[in-house]
């Protein structure tokens, strides 16, 4: 990290506020560029200010976002500095209610004024006192993420102007005990949990400490598991409210109901004892029709106060440019993120700029931003002119950046050959624009499981869309379920002929017209001629992955109606079940146990290859693509010992199986470990010390490794 700190516009604003609150008050260029890095974080703001004001300040409040961040500074006389940092006048802001009736300024028209505060606008301004948790399990996902959950909804609180937002990470070296600490010594108003997959444990352990407390917080869960364990948790806590969608109008709403504006049964999207339940699963079939968004669900920009943090800890970068998907898929449950909403390209340019100065303070991170939007284009006549108008301004701000979206974006049965030229036109514009990688759920290549999971695709459209992407030389990633309960053993066969296929990655073609590419991708010929000879399989993310049978998904139930539905796993959000076939079922389950023996060793690849660049990054990726190989061929094992069963099981064959399929995982790990520690030896020659350091301990807990279990560990979006 470089020391060099700019001073911005908004810590000169601060210091000439510091000479309102008294003409003795004067912070040294030192001081100032020493405040800089603080800005983003409004608690640090409040702190410096507590130092340096001293003993001229009476009482010191910070709040509001990151694009318009309010200062107050109560002198002794009793009047308020307020100053808005954005340098825009305070009668430009759409104050909240209680504040228009209950602050007076003096200069209404500027952005430095005094203020006459009520005690009522005080009180506001400090209370609830609202601390925002994310959880971490670090043995399963070793190096962090930005928080942009708890961050989008800090944003959200901040907008309102009430209360102190205080955000701590799991994954930036806080630990479960620290946090339930924390909840215990300084017991917020409210307190949020975000939880994903496999976080139950940690969840439930926070949830324990908060409500032994004498007088514990007001408690809202949210994320991915919490919707799907509702009624569970309910039934063990039952004080908790539980988000059951987008987080940001649910905690405004929140902090209005702890000062009692709005009842309980006002505030947005929320599940407790006594509210209407509902199953949140998406029919086969039919649409579900998502709530219109609210402005506080299509404002999903995030505040960056764990920013740097997150790169002290070699982690990546995360944003929206959109939130929602304009599919259902049938495994998907996750109807609690709504219709499609794209935000618009112009909103993004003061982000992008404190971002930047962020990363300014990092040259050895990657300047990569990882857009996690499920569907990056969206639907409407305007998506391709959209699409281009969000890469300009990412390029123009100078990121290079991730994302994923549908792989009908790229080809379409029902689309004419202009539609075709005008999409690979678009994808290799957003390549010259800065896009580094694409991820595309193409899930299967084969018609009924396609049908099955409800994508909306074929396998032929799928095969089309891989090669013109590889084609316009668009780097991509790629998802696929192997193994599916309603799988038959044909189905299984082609997944691994699919996979095994060297016809569909396509040798980059900068020069070629995008009109010759279209029709090329369709021609045997073509294909042949321009062809890379690799096999799809490397271009997968994850190898070997099996369904997951999430509480409330439409697939779940087709499995349930099935008689195949299990025990219920809250840990993970998901449901037990067996397989139609009990063969896939036994290759599923030594799948699953090489995935998650792997999976901490091939995250840590993964997470190193987000913040590379140049040669490093490449290192980086070919030894994901060796594990990606081994992956391939233990596919291959699985099928030809299960094909030397029955269908129908016989007394003591499953015993028999395992053991046959133990044998090969058992050699095949063998020979991987030889492979690895020459290819693991060459990369980290190329890496920075910092990052060697990083995987050499990885590799050595994964290559010291010898048994085979579950972790429980999988990672379901992909990310």
């Amino acid at each position: 990290m470089t020391d060099e700190r700019p001073i911005t516009l908004q810590a000169l604003r601060l210091a000439e506020a510091l000479r309102l609150v008294s003409p003795s008050l004067y912070a040294t260029s030192a001081a100032i560029s020493a405040l800089e890095p603080l800005l983003i974080a409004p608690n640090a703001v409040k702190e410096w200010l507590a130092e340096h004001c001293a003993p001229y300040a009476v009482r010191i409040r910070v709040t509001g976002t990151l694009d318009r961040r309010l200062v107050f500074v109560e002198r002794p006389d009793g009047r308020w500095v307020v100053a808005d940092l954005s340098g825009q006048p305070h009668n430009s802001r759409a104050w909240p209610g209680w504040a228009a009736v209950n602050i007076v300024f003096k200069s209404p028209d500027q952005w430095l004024s005094l203020a006459d505060l009520a005690p009522e606008a005080v009180y506001r301004l400090s209370r609830p006192r609202v601390l925002l948790a994310a959880l971490y399990h670090r043995e399963h996902f070793p190096l962090p993420r930005f928080p942009l959950g708890i961050s989008d909804v800090a944003r959200a609180a901040r907008l309102s102007l009430m209360g102190e937002v205080t955000l701590t990470d799991m994954q930036l070296g806080t630990t479960l005990p620290d946090l339930a600490k924390q909840v215990t010594d300084n017991t917020p108003d409210i307190l949020g949990i975000s939880a994903t997959f496999g976080q139950h444990d940690l969840m439930t352990e926070l949830l324990d400490s908060a409500y032994a407390l004498a007088e514990p917080p007001l408690v809202i869960a949210g994320g991915s598991l919490t919707a799907r364990n509702e009624a569970l948790l309910l039934e063990q806590y039952p004080d908790l409210l539980i988000a059951r969608g987008a987080g940001e109008p649910t905690i405004q709403d929140l902090l209005g109901y702890w000062h009692g504006d709005i009842a309980r049964d006002q505030v947005h999207s929320i599940g407790y004892n006594g509210a209407a339940r509902g199953d949140g699963a998406l029919a086969i079939g039919r649409r579900r029709t998502a709530k219109p968004v609210s402005r506080a669900q299509s404002d999903f920009l995030p505040e960056l106060d764990l920013l740097p943090a997150t790169f002290e800890h070699h982690g990546v970068a995360q944003l929206e440019a959109s939130r929602g998907c304009t599919n259902f898929c049938s495994f998907c449950p996750r109807s609690h993120k709504g219709q499609w909403s794209g935000g618009t390209p112009g909103e993004f340019g003061w982000m992008l700029d404190h971002i930047g100065a962020v990363f300014d303070r990092y040259p050895g991170i990657s300047r990569t931003l990882y857009l996690v939007d499920e569907e990056f284009i969206g639907r409407g006549p305007d998506a391709v002119a959209r699409a281009v108008r969000v890469a300009d301004v990412l390029h123009g701000a100078g990121f290079k950046w991730e994302t994923s979206c549908r792989i009908d974006q790229v080809t379409h049965p029902d689309r004419d050959f202009a539609w075709h030229t005008e999409r690979a036109a678009m994808w290799r514009s957003l390549v010259n624009k800065g896009l580094r990688r694409c991820l595309f759920g193409v899930e299967s290549g084969v018609d009924t499981v396609l049908d099955r999971f409800n994508k909306e695709t074929g396998g032929e459209q799928n095969a089309l869309a891989i090669r013109t992407l590889s084609a316009l030389g668009v780097p991509t990633r790629f998802t696929y379920i192997t193994f599916d309960h309603l799988m038959t053993f044909e189905e299984l066969r082609a997944t691994y002929a699919y996979q095994g296929r060297t016809d569909l990655l396509i040798q980059p073609l900068p020069d070629v017209p995008v009109e010759e590419i279209v029709n090329g991708v369709r021609d045997p010929e073509w294909v042949a001629a321009h062809g890379t000879g690799r096999a799809f399989h490397t271009g997968i993310s994850y190898m070997l992955v099996s369904m997951e049978c999430l509480i409330g998904a439409a697939y779940t139930k087709r499995v349930q109606r099935a008689g195949l539905a299990g025990e219920v796993r809250p840990s993970m959000g998901r449901q037990d079940a067996e397989f139609a076939d009990w063969r896939i079922g036994v290759c599923s389950q030594w799948a699953q146990l090489w995935v998650d023996r792997n999976f901490a060793f091939d995250y840590t690849l993964k997470s190193l290859e987000k913040i590379l660049d140049g040669e490093p990054r490449h290192q980086v990726r070919r030894a994901r693509v060796v594990l990606k190989d081994a992956a391939y061929t233990v596919l291959g094992g699985l099928l030809a010992a299960a094909e030397q069963e029955p269908p129908t099981p016989l007394p003591g064959r499953g015993h028999v199986l395992e053991e046959r399929i133990r044998t090969l995982l058992d050699r095949e790990m063998e020979g991987l470990r030889e492979r690895m520690a020459k290819t693991v030896f060459d990369v980290a020659r190329v890496l920075p010390a910092e990052h060697a350091a990083t995987l050499g301990p990885e590799h050595g807990r994964w290559a010291r490794a010898d048994q085979w279990r579950l972790i429980n560990a999988a990672d379901p979006c992909g990310t």
